[in-house]
């Protein structure tokens, strides 16, 4: 088996011959290009100011009692720098950091060999902590607060339990979804923080940044132009960026103005609102093929030929958050602003949008 050493699971199987061979190295790129733009401590960590200042104590506060930090428990959608804290909170530390994965973890001994391993004060870095087996997530609750755990061997009647003790570590768990993770193992990190979406001017700012990091002229105008259509989200950003930086250097003369990276993203089909193809596809298919709905999730799916899960995950989070898409009872239905936004006029028929008149069946 083949392993990730960035997340500490197995690598896809099924690839051979070249295409493993391009697909990796493509990854290897992408990979270090995102762990070059990398913040490598608070100061230079853009956005979540609440977030900083008080991860901020906590760390100035256990470097000063000599002691191992608390364990963190980062909650927030993918890309707002989950990851990032993580390795930062191990630089402010001056500590190791292991990552993982939930999903990697589907046994208690699988947790158990990691633990095992860790160095004193190590920085244990599990992200999506919420798709943790139950049996390893049992396990965690003892080594969290009382750095042991037992460990079965035998079964049946003649199993036994051996206490393994552990040096203090701490745990930095990242879940994009926090209301998965049960009570017992929520309580048992003592600081936790919600990662929240940025503004246009912060993301302008880790634009900005990133271009500096990789060389590339970028005006303030063409910095905003990316910043809009960013979805809010820093990871995002910095791939727009990407493209668009490689869109000035084959069409233009490398400097980013807002028309290049206009013209860029319009090859990529990123709208002036962020959508992309998929977004732009669900709301179509909402409008053209249903009316405005309500429609139930699984008919979207198959109108837009994705799983239920991708539409679900992907593309309906930023549609409510923009508020072109609504979810209620019956289904989802468009909100006036999405007929707006692909210049299409709503039948009399087309629901209202706000979802509000059908949330309590009225």
């Amino acid at each position: 088996m083949n392993w990730d050493d960035s997340t500490g699971t197995p690598a896809p199987e099924g690839l051979a011959g070249p295409e493993r061979l391009v697909g990796s190295v493509a990854d290897g790129e992408d990979q270090a290009v995102e762990a070059a733009l990398r913040p490598k401590d608070l100061g230079e960590f853009i956005g979540q100011e609440k977030v900083r200042e008080q991860l901020d104590l906590v760390l100035r506060a256990a470097r000063a009692r000599g002691a191992t930090a608390d364990h963190v428990l980062l909650s927030g959608a993918p890309g707002l720098g989950k990851t990032t804290l993580s390795m930062i909170i191990a630089a402010e530390m001056g500590a190791p950091i292991r990552i993982t994965s939930g999903p990697a973890i589907q046994h208690a001994g699988d947790l158990a060999a990691i633990l095992s391993s860790l160095q004193e004060s190590e920085v244990l870095f599990l992200d999506e902590i919420h798709r943790m087996s139950r049996p390893a997530e049992e396990m965690l609750y003892m080594a969290m607060e009382d750095f042991r755990v037992d460990v079965i061997v035998g079964k049946g009647p003649g199993a036994t339990a051996i206490p393994l003790e552990l040096p203090p570590f701490t745990l930095v768990g990242a879940t994009t979804r926090a209301g998965l993770l049960p009570p017992p193992l929520r309580d048992r990190f003592g600081f936790t923080a919600h990662m929240e979406f940025y503004e246009p001017a912060e993301l302008e700012r880790v634009v900005h940044r990133s271009a500096r990091l990789l060389d590339v002229e970028i005006e303030p105008a063409g910095a905003a132009e990316i910043a809009g259509r960013s979805r809010g989200t820093p990871r995002i950003a910095n791939r727009l960026l990407r493209r668009v930086r490689d869109y000035a250097q084959v069409k233009a003369d490398g400097l980013i103005t807002p028309e290049i990276a206009g013209a860029a993203l319009a090859v990529y089909e990123v709208d002036a609102r962020g959508l992309d193809r998929l977004d732009r596809a669900v709301l179509t298919a909402l409008l053209k093929l249903f009316g405005g709905g309500p429609v139930g999730l699984s008919t979207l799916a198959v109108a837009v030929g994705e799983e239920r899960e991708t539409v679900e995950e992907v593309a309906e989070p930023f549609l409510v958050r923009e508020g072109l898409l609504a979810r209620t009872p019956r289904g989802r239905i468009a909100t006036p602003a999405a007929w707006a936004h692909l210049g299409l006029t709503p039948p009399r028929s087309a629901p209202a949008g706000n979802g509000q008149q059908n949330l309590f069946g009225a």
